[in-house]
């Protein structure tokens, strides 16, 4: 990775950072291949824009932006695009209550009808324990997973006020007893935003842009939809693909009181500098919104399901993926999917944002990962006597795919079929001699030869395995 594009990456959190070691971790070539990969994914996909950022502790090591924000306009989309979060709303929910927990202004274990005397839901399971603050932030309280309106209809995506929820709350009962069953519940954070604004004697917007947004100095997150951006820095929304591969924009949405759910919207910036405070916060003793020993006990497993396969922390989603623990949270609105995960033992998190619908942001973390992972274990090979960049490029892999790409990989070449659902799968191969190369076998051994063929220019233009060949593209 060259100084200028290290400017460039570091440059994006307003200031220039210094660059890291590449004796201590070298993922230029991760990046890359990264890049090429989602780029395919734009266009094969049809997604309009997509704005990412990996970070590694308190540094954001790569940041990018793919497509549009807004077609109609062709508004790039950059990593200071805003976009909604939706249910990664519920984790400053979730710090509000536990930051209120610490002050001893509520506990985990307090009822809710307690705290919220129009909190009448019906129980309609006699032998159910309390609904519990707990409860609530692990989605075990048996409440449905949404209130009684049908605000995810579009296209006026009509939310009600708490009032309104207020309103029908007796006309509500639980689903299942309380403490039996995960039961994920936008209904259940909202009650949270209320319970806030019970506890602190503020709103809740209020609140958490006092205690939480100005403290980080999250600039670019907002407790609502900031409408007036549109067509400028706010990301428009589009549908999922329809029959005819086509996506239509959808108007914006106001959470009014489901706000604590799914109301925030926030940028890749300022959501990687969000992981940085946890991951600083995890190192040390201190106080810094709140407890560093409050965090970690928020991001441990307070419930796992009868089935053993779903967990959650306090507010946070809980998985293990490989050796790493996972934890985080995806949000899902109208013309938009957005993922936050954080991987504390080695300190990296990753943010993607999409303006469509229908996507599925855990399979793209997931990939995301399993290349960084790959990239931290490659042993770089000495390349010497060889130029690589002479075979990056694409190639025409039609009839049997659509393309393959060629890119350079810690001393090696990394072949890779688009499109892709995993860019961490790719062939690797090793040079020989010349424009010779042999694949790398999974069990180390180098399996069968791999020619480049050139052009009486000097100029690659052909890659021979199998005795047939692929023309390159560009």
């Amino acid at each position: 990775m060259n100084k200028k594009y290290l400017l460039l990456v570091f440059g994006l959190w307003g200031i220039v950072m210094p660059a890291f070691s590449q004796e201590e971790v070298d993922l230029g070539d991760a990046f890359r291949l990264l890049q090429t990969w989602l780029d395919a994914e734009k266009d094969y996909e049809k997604l309009p824009g997509i704005s990412i950022g990996i970070v590694r502790d308190q540094e954001l090591l790569w940041s990018e932006g793919f497509g549009l924000a807004d077609v109609a306009s062709g508004n790039a989309a950059v990593p200071s695009t805003i976009y909604s979060i939706c249910s990664i709303s519920k984790l400053f929910t979730a710090i509000s209550i536990m930051q209120l927990r610490d002050q001893g202004k509520l506990s985990l274990e307090d009822e809710v009808s307690d705290l919220l005397p129009w909190f009448t839901i019906r129980q309609a399971h006699e032998h159910s324990g309390p609904i519990t603050i707990r409860s609530l932030l692990t989605h075990s309280s048996g409440l449905p997973r949404q209130s009684n309106y049908p605000y995810w209809t579009g296209p006026d995506f009509d939310f009600p006020s708490m009032d309104e929820i207020r309103a029908q709350m007796g006309s509500l009962e639980t689903l299942y007893p309380a403490s039996t069953y995960f039961q994920y519940s936008n209904f259940g954070l909202a009650i949270l935003g209320a319970v806030v604004e019970a506890a602190s004697g503020m709103s809740y917007e209020d609140y958490v842009q006092k205690n939480i947004l100005e403290v980080l100095e999250l600039g670019d997150t907002r407790p609502f939809f900031p409408d007036e951006l549109m067509k400028g820095q706010m990301a428009t929304g589009y549908s999922a693909l329809t029959r005819e591969g086509t996506r239509y924009e959808l108007d914006p949405f106001f959470t009014e009181g489901i706000t604590a759910a799914a109301g925030f919207t926030s940028t890749v910036e300022d959501l990687s500098r969000f992981a940085s405070w946890q991951f600083r916060l995890l190192e040390t003793d201190n106080t810094e919104i709140l407890k560093s020993a409050t965090l970690r006990e928020m991001q441990r497993v307070h419930w796992m399901d009868p089935d053993w396969q779903t967990s959650w922390g306090l507010g946070f989603s809980v998985r293990k993926q490989g050796n790493q623990t996972v934890v985080g949270h995806g949000g899902s609105c109208p013309g938009y999917r957005t993922q936050l995960a954080l991987t504390p033992k080695n300190k990296m998190a990753y943010v993607i944002m999409f303006n469509a619908t229908d996507v599925n942001t855990g399979q793209y973390t997931n990939a995301l990962m399993a290349v960084i992972e790959k990239a931290l274990d490659a042993k770089r090979s000495n390349s010497e006597g060889v130029d690589l960049e002479d075979y990056t490029g694409t190639y025409n892999a039609q009839p049997w795919g659509s393309e393959e790409v060629v890119l350079p990989w810690y001393g090696k070449l990394a072949v890779m079929g688009l499109p892709t659902s995993n860019p961490a799968y790719f062939t690797q191969l090793k040079h020989i001699e010349g424009d010779t190369f042999r694949r790398i076998r999974g069990d180390g051994e180098l399996g069968e030869t791999i020619t480049f063929e050139r052009n009486g220019s000097g100029k690659v233009v052909k890659m021979w395995q199998h005795s047939n060949y692929a023309e390159k593209l560009k």
